[in-house]
């Protein structure tokens, strides 16, 4: 599981020529994961597919889809959050909890960026990152949804994690986030329209359910607390 995670972690994020010259490594490593076949296959199809286009292009789409359509936000507390200052304490919430586990953010991506939260994640065990992961899966079902709405072929990542998240998404959460406004980025008036609007919670944000983006930060507190006793681990890119 961590390294289906990894090599997720690196098909989502933006494409370089260094990423685009890994992808052998990336799908012989897959072909030997353990991993369903059918979920193996969208992982090596994306790879593949990232590999042969044109590095413009590869990144053209990555930030059409990911950078400029903020209903496809891979900043997973855009989703919870919005601009509200309670975003903010999450990201040190998270960032805190990557350095405590021994985790160094070199990256300008923020800690909420699904990238860096998978990287953290293969370095965990893999029953602690199947429930960690498995309080986003409302998210992912809903990134899910709309790229294949899209037909992209990014899509099939994002089935990949559903599979590996302890349980499953909760449908009213799922319900509200497909209720956002699945904004159009050529249509710059309704961006502007949808930035304006305040902060989306669920829920009531009471803990319904006892699940959800709440619970994830909870569970990212109490992490950082338990933090100075778990052994540190050097983050590294190998497969």
């Amino acid at each position: 599981m961590n390294r289906v995670l990894k090599i997720t972690s690196l098909l989502l994020s933006y494409p370089t020529k260094e990423l685009q010259d890994e992808m052998p490594e990336l799908v012989a490593a897959l072909i030997s994961a353990d991993l369903a076949k059918v979920q193996k296959r969208r992982l090596i199809k994306l790879a593949e597919d990232i590999a042969a286009l044109d590095l413009y292009d590869a990144q053209e789409r990555y930030v059409y889809l990911f950078d400029r359509t903020r209903s496809l936000s891979l900043h997973l507390f855009e989703h919870v959050h919005g601009e509200s200052r309670d975003r903010g304490q999450a990201m040190v919430d998270l960032k805190t909890m990557y350095e405590e586990q021994g985790l160094e953010i070199d990256t300008l991506e923020l800690p909420d960026h699904l990238p860096v939260f998978l990287e953290f994640l293969s370095t965990q065990p893999a029953d602690e990152a199947a429930e960690l992961l498995g309080q986003t899966s409302h998210i992912l079902t809903v990134l899910r949804e709309r790229l294949k709405k899209r037909d992209s072929i990014y899509s099939g990542a994002f089935h990949v994690l559903e599979s590996l998240a302890a349980g499953k998404a909760e449908p009213k959460l799922v319900e509200e986030l497909l209720g956002m406004p699945d904004d159009d980025p050529d249509d710059l008036d309704a961006l502007d329209k949808i930035w304006e609007e305040e902060a989306v919670t669920f829920g009531g944000n009471a803990g319904e359910g006892d699940c959800g983006p709440d619970r994830l930060q909870r569970q990212i507190r109490a992490a950082a607390r338990k933090a100075p006793n778990l052994p540190k681990t050097e983050n590294s890119r190998e497969i």
